[in-house]
């Protein structure tokens, strides 16, 4: 019998959503409709639901260690996406960890939940600014976000170009601004401070978008793994999420997920 030809290996660095909507789940979900092998390394365990999350426990980072050398020795990568790293010490031994592997890294700088639970300590905001960042080829902050790390509060597509010139200035190669929640179309500003492609999307009347976030940084590192360009990879994937909450469902009494699967029904 033919051994199949091995595909592409991405490896998620992400905290459990026990809901299966965000977080490592969603990660996993996302490689497998874009038809990569997904691998992951958990940093954090959640209690989450559809309204929101009820607690979080934070890995060992002899944990986090021993699992991405694990993997990354083993098994190799071609692209790694990062999401929840919620303390300092996580967030500096991953970027040590993501220092010493040669492919292209996405960092989702995970700060709040869709809810509004914080999933990043206040103290561990330096080291994704001085630590994180530098080692991203491509960093997807949303606008609470973006307002963390740059104090720049986006309002308009003006202030999201005052926005990325902010992260940028921390060290990625690229940024995605992402303005989903101003009023209007959703667009997206993706950047390397040289280039600017607006990406637009038509506005999905769906309050059923729980794992966007997530979705979207891991689609860009499975299109990334798999040879694309930075600009294409966060084109096809930003189509994949806009497909995704159109096909969003309810789940719980809250906020429903994307649907990864949206491809495949």
């Amino acid at each position: 019998m033919p051994i199949s030809a091995v595909p592409a290996r991405v490896l998620t660095v992400a905290g459990s959503d026990s809901g299966g909507g965000a977080g490592i789940q969603a990660d996993l979900k996302t490689m497998l409709a874009h038809g990569v092998h997904g691998m992951s390394v958990l940093t954090a365990v959640t209690a989450q639901n559809s309204l929101g999350v009820q607690g979080a426990w934070e890995l060992p980072v002899e944990a986090v260690r021993a699992q991405y050398r694990s993997v990354v020795d083993d098994i190799g990568v071609q692209a790694v996406k990062t999401g929840m790293l919620s303390s300092a010490a996580l967030v500096e031994t991953v970027a040590e960890l993501l220092a010493d592997t040669d492919v292209p890294v996405v960092v989702d700088p995970v700060g709040v939940s869709k809810h509004g639970d914080p999933l990043l300590a206040a103290e561990a905001l330096d080291s994704v600014r001085t630590k994180l960042l530098p080692a991203a080829t491509v960093a997807t902050p949303n606008l609470d976000e973006v307002a963390q790390l740059t104090g720049v509060s986006v309002r308009d597509e003006t202030g999201m170009r005052r926005a990325a010139i902010g992260v940028l200035g921390f060290g990625p190669r690229w940024v995605v601004i992402k303005g989903g929640h101003l009023p209007g179309e959703p667009v997206d500003l993706l950047t390397d401070g040289t280039e600017e492609h607006w990406l637009r999307a038509p506005r999905h009347d769906n309050r059923h978008t729980h794992g966007t976030g997530c979705t979207l940084a891991s689609a860009i590192a499975c299109s990334l793994a798999l040879g694309r360009d930075v600009p294409t990879a966060v084109r096809e994937a930003k189509a994949y999420v806009t497909g995704a909450i159109a096909a969003g469902f309810p789940l719980g009494a809250g906020i429903g997920p994307v649907d990864h699967g949206w491809r495949l029904r």
